[in-house]
């Protein structure tokens, strides 16, 4: 028997709003592994995917969205066992509140949580290029748990879309997460 996820995704504000379409797509196909998806969406990040991708779709999403501001949110505490938590994208703000322990919002207080709880907390950076503070904060997530998984498309698949250039990124961070997915696979 397949344990069923229950996985939180944040989506900033970064730029690389195909990301979290292409991961909020591929969650929903993958409902059969998955028994809740929250969703923490900034105001700043409905702004970029409106400007990116021209629509507002994420409103029809079957997930359950939360306010940022709202800490009664179930993964608000490790006792909803929450086990994943994917940022997509994730801001050099963002990550650098969560490298310092600044809970200062639901995505930065689940970020914590997922941490203290020792479960999976990934970070799919996008930016470019990286200061030393950027280098500094990765380092500091990553030796607290967590996993930084940069927006850095692969092309040995040779994709032909957008979406298909995104999901090279997004496919990695799902295999991170523990979900059982198809993919191209590197000499396979």
């Amino acid at each position: 028997m397949i344990q069923k996820h229950k996985i939180i995704v944040s989506i900033t504000g970064a730029s690389g709003s195909i990301y979290a379409k292409v991961l909020l797509d591929k969650l929903q196909k993958l409902s059969d592994q998955i028994e809740a998806v929250g969703i923490v969406m900034s105001d700043n990040a409905k702004d970029v995917w409106k400007h990116e991708l021209g629509n507002e779709d994420y409103k029809n999403y079957p997930f359950t969205f939360y306010e940022k501001t709202n800490f009664y949110a179930p993964f608000a505490s490790g006792s909803a066992k929450y086990n994943t938590m994917i940022i997509c994208p994730c801001s050099m703000g963002t990550m650098a509140r969560i490298a310092t322990g600044i809970s200062n919002d639901l995505t930065t207080r689940a970020a914590d949580v997922i941490l203290k709880e020792r479960r999976k907390l990934i970070l799919m950076i996008r930016d470019t290029p990286y200061s030393l503070i950027h280098i500094n904060n990765m380092q500091t997530v990553t030796q607290a748990g967590g996993i930084i998984c940069p927006a850095s498309p692969s092309f040995y698949s040779n994709p032909k879309t957008f979406e298909e250039l995104a999901s090279t990124v997004v496919d990695r961070a799902l295999d991170l997460a523990g979900l059982e997915i198809k993919s191209y696979r590197w000499s396979e």
